[in-house]
């Protein structure tokens, strides 16, 4: 995948996943690459699929951007376009545009009130923020002094 695909990865605003197509989905992400035939396999315990529909799925989940193919072959290879991660921070964020005006704190503050968020994973959180200043600060200095001995 080149840079520029992925820079406009980013950017896109997912559509929606239906319940099947989430089921995919997550079997993509924990498996990676996949046929139709072995994607249609593994769920058949939890979610029988005819072939038709499994193809279905993974046409559409491509065409909304979640999955791309490559052929070996007769034979479609599907793998995530992105990262279970990065597909969710994007769900976050556009949820936090729609219903917070754009304040993740704001989301952040409904989770504690509605006890979504705890005491543990509310500290986790603020270590992870305070790492990330640090790394920032670390990063600035070493620049900066780059810059001053040129």
């Amino acid at each position: 995948m080149t840079n520029t695909h992925l820079a406009r990865l980013k950017n896109v605003r997912l559509k929606n996943l239906g319940y099947v197509e989430q089921i995919v989905m997550d079997y993509i992400w924990t498996h990676g690459p996949s046929t139709a035939e072995a994607c249609r396999e593994a769920l058949a315990g939890s979610r029988p699929m005819k072939d038709s529909t499994i193809r279905t799925v993974l046409r559409r989940l491509e065409e909304k951007g979640y999955l791309t193919h490559e052929i070996q072959g007769r034979t479609f290879i599907y793998s995530a376009a992105d990262a279970r991660q990065n597909v969710a921070v994007r769900a976050v964020k556009g949820i936090i545009e729609r219903f917070c005006g754009g304040s993740a704190e704001q989301l952040v503050l409904g989770m504690v009130d509605n006890a979504v968020l705890d005491r543990k994973q509310l500290e986790r959180l603020a270590r992870k923020i305070a790492e990330n200043d640090r790394r920032e600060n670390d990063r600035r200095k070493k620049v900066s002094e780059r810059q001053d001995r040129e």
